[in-house]
């Protein structure tokens, strides 16, 4: 699910898997935007409307929100500790799979809290008091899950935001078929567009889904996104005992 670069040959079922946490991150940001009218993985945004918030001179608004991609940059930090410092250090251990639970346990957090009323109506007027805890998890999770898999396909995969790897799309559709390569690296480029325009695809399809589910079930839709990140916790689980497994006999 995650030790695997863009142009890597792999099975149907790890492509499945990249297209789940795809469909994960667009059901975070659907239900993000449907709770409290914001892009809960995009930090561009953050930047925009506190700088819009800096001209009315809403002080707390603007303070609020450009503190916002902070926790963005503490979940992909976080996520770091689990991946980059373990494999620097040669450490063999689980390193995918407890950022995913740490995913998961945020996504709770969300449920559980807007259920009982803490970030305030659902849909509601965007209100940085009400929604700060609530963003900083969403973001927190986004930058769990979007660091974690940069780090182990080699940065080539994103699945939390669609612009880098839409524009990596289109420069691979030309790359494919204007450049003089190989067949196989055009072979390759072709597959790995394919895989670009899957991760667009599910992230489009899970927030659509999404939005059906939050339309109903409202802060308690979380629970969506959070089996899904359990599912890559369990899936990363698997994947990591069983190369530990190989590397280190009778240990798992």
């Amino acid at each position: 699910m995650f030790i695997h670069k863009i142009h890597d040959k792999v099975d149907g079922k790890t492509y499945f898997d990249w297209f789940v946490l795809a469909f994960l991150a667009g059901s975070v940001n659907a239900g993000g935007y449907l709770a409290c009218h914001r892009f809960v993985s995009h930090v561009t945004g953050f930047a925009t409307i506190g700088g819009v918030a800096i001209e009315k001179r809403d002080w707390i608004e603007a303070a609020g929100t450009l503190a916002i991609p902070l926790y963005f940059l503490l979940g992909a930090m976080l996520s770091a500790y689990f991946t980059e410092k373990k494999l620097a250090a040669k450490v063999h251990g689980e390193r995918y799979a407890p950022v995913m639970w740490i995913v998961a346990f945020l996504l709770g957090v969300v449920a559980l809290g807007g259920a009982l009323g803490y970030f305030g109506s659902f849909g509601g007027p965007p209100n940085i008091k009400h929604n700060f805890i609530l963003l900083a998890c969403l973001c927190g999770a986004c930058g769990l899950q979007n660091a974690a898999i940069t780090s182990g396909s080699g940065a080539t995969i994103r699945t939390t935001h669609m612009t880098g790897l839409t524009t990596d799309l289109g420069l691979g559709l030309i790359r494919a078929e204007i450049h003089h390569l190989s067949e196989e690296h055009r072979r390759e480029e072709r597959l790995a567009n394919a895989l670009r325009f899957g991760t667009i695809f599910f992230f489009i399809c899970g927030s659509v889904c999404a939005a059906f589910v939050f339309a109903r079930w409202q802060y308690r839709g979380f629970c969506l996104p959070m089996l899904i990140a359990l599912y890559a916790a369990w899936v990363a689980r698997r994947s990591e005992a069983k190369l530990i497994a190989a590397i280190l006999p009778g240990k798992s």
